[in-house]
């Protein structure tokens, strides 16, 4: 799919791997909707790439608040061709804690439902917006490129609600590629390692350095801008569906 004339919406994307891909294929020519939480940095975002982008606040747990957002961006540019997934959260927390006491079951919940129930929104409504349009030459309608986590994988001492929640977003990404294929939407996922974005902010400069140099190579934190990069290749390759690409410079994390 072309993305110079696209429409694309990014769930997330005030900041991180959100913003980075919202300003990327903006650059590339799209027009971007910016779906985030009204307390976000997206109005500023927005702006900051004129009227190329429009800011439409939304918590993507909120079934009628994605589809609003998602008919604004409609609304406002004609159509839907690309949704990202970039939404997340992240809290630590083992299965029990030191004095024996079990992990509190509503963070659990919470974690489950922004980064794999809130993905799962915004990528069923997106869909149903992209069957409205016309098939392009190679018969697609549409892309969703959803967030998972080397966690679904590796994950950590203490990251039970993370890693389970984006385990989901692992499975059923071949899925979603088959239910979608007969419309020619197509799904992809992404499984970034350790990314320099907001999540990291308050973390201290020397674990940050370890953190880097457990990444084989190119040992250093990801940039999100490699991220929206990989958004933009996803995008332009019509033959990769159903596939989670692993963006970790070849970590494999260690227990703790």
């Amino acid at each position: 799919m072309e993305l110079n004339g696209a429409v694309v919406i990014v769930s997330g994307g005030a900041s991180g791997l959100g913003e980075a891909t919202a300003r990327r294929l903006v650059a590339r020519g799209a027009r971007a909707g910016i779906l985030d939480l009204p307390s976000s940095r997206g109005e500023e975002v927005a702006a900051s790439l004129g009227g190329a982008a429009l800011f439409v606040p939304a918590d993507v747990t909120d079934g009628a608040g994605v589809e609003g957002a998602v008919g604004r961006v409609v609304s406002a540019f004609g159509r839907l061709d690309v949704a990202v997934t970039c939404a997340g959260v992240g809290t630590s927390g083992r299965v029990l804690d030191k004095t024996g006491a079990p992990h509190a079951l509503d963070l659990f919940e919470r974690i489950v439902r922004v980064n794999l129930v809130g993905t799962f929104n915004v990528l069923r409504i997106a869909a149903s917006a992209m069957y409205r349009n016309a098939p392009n030459a190679d018969g697609e309608r549409g892309v969703v490129v959803a967030t998972a986590s080397v966690a679904a994988y590796d994950g950590q001492v203490g990251q039970v609600a993370y890693a389970a929640s984006k385990g989901g977003v692992v499975s059923m990404t071949l899925p979603v590629a088959r239910d979608l294929a007969q419309w020619g939407i197509r799904c992809v996922t992404i499984a970034p390692g350790i990314f320099d974005t907001p999540m990291l902010a308050t973390v201290k400069e020397e674990f940050r350095a370890r953190l880097a140099a457990g990444v084989p190579f190119p040992s250093r934190l990801g940039d999100p801008a490699e991220y929206a990069r990989l958004v933009e290749q996803i995008v332009g390759s019509p033959y990769l569906n159903g596939e989670v690409v692993r963006l970790d410079g070849a970590l494999r994390m260690a227990p703790r």
